[in-house]
């Protein structure tokens, strides 16, 4: 969650539902890096995700806050830490934004 474009995520999302394309284009960043972002903090049970379709039958992606409460002490630190460690390792999940 302490990841900047995380924390602008939530607060996007905050007022309310959000199209991916929408949300990278208010964010100024990519889709690719959006959907890592997004699949992190939907593991963590912050934000929801849902497929709809359009009217023209296209399959579209939004999200939206869900309410959550944060709890840190130093294990959920050095968790994170971990995990964020460990996906580094598994791919390139650590792309540069431009902004």
């Amino acid at each position: 969650m302490g990841h900047p474009q995380r924390l602008r995520i939530v607060a996007e999302l905050s007022a309310g539902r959000l199209h991916v394309s929408e949300l990278a284009r208010r964010l100024g960043i990519s889709r690719p890096l959006l959907y890592m972002h997004l699949q992190r903090l939907e593991q963590a049970g912050m934000i929801t995700g849902e497929l709809e379709l359009s009217p023209e039958g296209k399959a579209m992606k939004f999200y939206e806050v869900v309410p959550f409460r944060i709890h840190v002490t130093v294990d959920t630190v050095l968790d994170a830490l971990r995990a964020d460690e460990a996906a580094g390792q598994e791919g390139p999940d650590n792309v540069q934004e431009s902004q």
